[in-house]
């Protein structure tokens, strides 16, 4: 993905608010890249620009070389399915679906055969430690199996990036750290990128291959690890 000298302005009645002001970024295949800055510094409206849910005032935005301004709604909307997970704070779980049929929907929704997408959702709840929670719904599990299942949902339709925007924000330390080395060890395996929106530096340190610092809507440093 990149990002060349993207800007994101809103406008509020009169007023404007300046969101992203010149922002350049390249992720490579693969790489993991944490945004960290404190609230209103840009991050989640980053986020949105690189996971193709909104675009930029003006500049350009490329996706696996693929300039966005030339999809129509239609084109990003298949390329989101395709191509990018996303593992949200809340979780946002269907609540009324097992935890197996959580991880189905979004191949049912991208039309995957019914006993291939039951047969993959399975497998992929094995892999995050669910393996005997196919049947329990959210409020049958505790934050951290919630945010298992989120994971597996978000690789479902074999992504090659996830999106994760505070991903461990509502489960314990303890577990937040599992959340994490869960994820690393997801990337890793699949050669997945991953771009991720968090206040926790104990996530950025297990995670990070890059650290973004943003604020006032502009990257103002950069560390490797």
């Amino acid at each position: 993905m990149e990002l060349q000298s993207v800007s994101k302005v809103y406008r509020m009645g009169r007023a404007k608010v300046t969101a992203l002001s010149n922002v350049n970024l390249r992720i490579e295949a693969g790489e993991r890249v944490a945004m960290i800055g404190p609230s209103g510094s840009g991050k989640s409206t980053l986020l949105n620009i690189v996971g193709l849910l909104d675009k930029p005032t003006s500049g350009k935005v490329f996706f696996r070389g693929r300039n966005v301004e030339s999809m129509d709604l239609d084109e990003a909307s298949v390329i989101r399915r395709r191509h990018i997970g996303f593992v949200f704070q809340q979780f946002h779980l269907v609540p009324w679906l097992t935890a197996l049929e959580n991880v189905e929907l979004p191949m049912a929704i991208a039309e995957v055969p019914g006993s291939k997408r039951k047969k993959r959702a399975s497998d992929l709840l094995k892999s995050v430690g669910l393996g005997h929670r196919h049947h329990h719904k959210p409020n049958e599990m505790s934050g951290g199996e919630q945010q298992r299942v989120a994971i597996a949902r978000a690789m479902a339709n074999e992504p090659s990036v996830i999106l994760a925007d505070e991903p461990t924000g509502n489960v314990d330390s303890r577990t937040g750290i599992e959340i994490a080395e869960l994820l690393k060890e997801v990337c890793e395996a699949r050669m997945v990128t991953l771009v991720l929106v968090t206040h926790n530096y104990d996530l950025v340190n297990v995670l990070a291959q890059r650290e973004l610092l943003l604020r006032d809507g502009m990257i103002v440093k950069e560390v490797r690890a």
